[in-house]
């Protein structure tokens, strides 16, 4: 594949179709794009191979599954050359879903599933905030999710 393929509008509308039911058969997707069922394919192979697209993922209902706790955990480092021996322990917290690293009052900002509040307090206590180099945490729970959507796609 050339290094210079520019992505075109016919590649940010299969995206957009695909980004909100990744489980669309190509050939739907083609259809809509109008292009044929190949061309799809084709292109998100070059999609693929060009790292936009690092495979596909589910949603999950984590309530449904028994984690009725989703928290945000605003982290302090003691300093910010930590962050690598830090994200290393956080990988292997299973509870943890998702951090960035982040300027502001945070070094880092995670989100976490937890089944209830004694679980997220051990999870805060037993392994987080046991975590060398975290000097500090704050804790924010979420009540509902309002929004969860991907950015709309646009040519540059």
């Amino acid at each position: 594949m050339p290094a210079n393929y520019e992505i075109d509008n016919i590649d940010l509308k299969i995206l957009e179709i695909l980004l909100k039911n990744a489980k669309k058969p190509y050939t739907e997707v083609a259809k809509q794009v109008f292009v044929s069922g190949g061309t799809v394919h084709v292109r998100m192979k070059k999609l693929e191979d060009m790292g936009i697209v690092e495979g596909t993922t589910l949603n999950l209902d984590y309530t449904k599954l028994g984690y009725d706790i989703t928290a945000f955990i605003g982290i302090f480092l003691s300093k910010s050359a930590l962050y690598d021996e830090v994200i290393a322990e956080l990988k292997q917290i299973q509870e943890v879903v998702n951090v960035h690293y982040t300027t502001g009052n945070y070094s880092m900002f995670a989100k976490i599933h937890c089944k209830d509040t004694q679980h997220l307090k051990d999870v805060l206590h037993d392994k987080i905030q046991r975590v060398e180099g975290i000097v500090r945490t704050d804790t924010m729970i979420s009540l509902e999710e309002s929004i969860n959507r991907s950015i709309q796609l646009e040519m540059k």
